[in-house]
């Protein structure tokens, strides 16, 4: 039988392996201000953002960048579903009234408090716990070299395991969000944003009831074990949300508008879906 494909080389390019190999060896507690992205300015502990970005390896995101920095989020409720350290989070809290953000790995859920920390943010709550559509505890497999794609999902969990020697697994707390705001009192979402390693159908999934009540906004990254996951976590996506009413879906990289006939050509990148008027039109 072929080996299968390995997980890194797979995943992430040349450059970004090596950038974040200097970044978890050598700076990993440095604290800095960044000086480049969506946190220009702010401090910050790991990364290597006090680098240029053609250096750190932040140049290829200036389409997400964009768009993002070109929401509306004034006196809304931002959720951040999978904050690795924190950089989107703190983005956010510069933004938005309310931050609420999940972090299941410990150590990326230090480094998240740590940096709120560094910049006395206040209007941020944040959870050491996974988000899907079952409450109990999950399974976290991680490369200790990318620890930013730590995931929960089979299909990946199984495909780092095959291919990284020194894969490691974690056991962490995972909740349905439909219950964890009642439990914990949380404001309802007027947006949030899912980068889950692909787990996004099944945190969607767990919060049926907010989607369908509240139609939030909803900023996915697309995720998969291969090119073929990667298609038909897309297409199980897009039915899901469009059987829920979402029937504005942006493709952020090329600013398209997705439709379940396109989903075979869009499964890569970020969406942006929304209820009522034009994705497109629902930016300031």
């Amino acid at each position: 039988m072929p080996a299968p494909p390995h997980f890194r080389r797979r995943h992430f390019s040349l450059k970004d392996r090596i950038v974040t190999y200097i970044s978890e060896k050598i700076f990993q507690n440095i604290t800095y201000v960044v000086r480049h992205g969506l946190i220009r300015g702010m401090k910050r502990k790991g990364g290597m953002g006090f680098l240029p970005a053609c250096v750190a390896g932040s140049g290829s995101n200036q389409a997400e960048e964009l768009f993002l920095r070109g929401l509306d989020l004034k006196d809304k409720v931002v959720y951040d579903i999978g904050a690795f350290q924190g950089v989107m989070t703190l983005f956010f809290a510069t933004r938005a009234k309310t931050v609420v953000t999940y972090e299941p790995h410990p150590a990326n859920y230090r480094r998240v408090l740590e940096n709120l920390a560094l910049n006395q943010l206040t209007n941020v709550r944040a959870f050491p716990r996974a988000v899907g559509n079952q409450e109990g505890t999950l399974l976290l497999t991680f490369d200790p070299r990318m620890p930013g794609a730590a995931s929960g999902d089979g299909t990946i969990r199984a495909q780092i395991a095959a291919s990284i020697a020194e894969a490691e697994t974690v056991e962490v707390p995972i909740v349905r969000l439909d219950d964890d705001l009642e439990r914990s009192g949380l404001p309802a979402p007027d947006f949030i944003k899912l980068d889950i390693e692909g787990m996004e159908l099944a945190a969607l999934e767990g919060m049926r009831q907010t989607l369908t009540r509240r139609h939030p906004a909803l900023y996915l990254e697309l995720h998969g074990a291969n090119e073929e996951d990667k298609r038909e976590k897309t297409l199980r996506i897009l039915q899901f949300l469009t059987n829920l009413g979402y029937r504005n879906i942006q493709h952020v990289e090329t600013g398209s508008q997705v439709s379940l006939s396109a989903a075979p050509t869009i499964y890569t990148g970020h969406l942006y879906c929304t209820e009522g008027e034009r994705a497109d039109d629902a930016r300031s």
